[in-house]
């Protein structure tokens, strides 16, 4: 079992960066690949990035590549996305997704837990 939870969302201005945080608590986190996904209002949830259990292999959606960065630090039990140079397109609830299938995946029905969200807001 693992659980997650979400920091670091808030209201920003476009151009501007934020970092959020996903806690894990479980030993076994070091082998489960991570994911962020992200859902705005009346949209479907997307996928974001995702890495790997080593932290070895990223992948990004091309909607945030070269802006966002995934990582993760197996000693803290914690993924991070840093965002960078955020548009309003942005906004949206960012969940955090844990995947026993530890190499990484785009797929979220391959996710096994997922966190709350936390509310990531960009102002033009």
């Amino acid at each position: 079992q693992v659980q997650l939870v979400e920091s670091g969302g808030g209201l920003v201005q476009a151009g501007g960066s934020l970092r959020l945080s996903c806690a894990a608590s479980g030993r076994t986190f070091s082998r489960y690949a991570m994911g962020w996904f992200r859902q705005a209002p009346g949209k479907e949830r997307e996928f974001v990035t995702t890495i790997s259990w080593s932290g070895g292999s990223t992948g990004y959606a091309d909607s945030v590549k070269g802006r966002f960065t995934i990582s993760r630090d197996n000693a803290k039990n914690t993924v991070y996305l840093q965002m960078n140079s955020l548009k309003p397109e942005d906004t949206a609830v960012y969940y955090c997704a844990a995947a026993s299938w530890g190499v990484g995946t785009r797929q979220s029905d391959e996710y096994d837990y997922w966190g709350q969200g936390t509310q990531v807001t960009v102002s033009s």
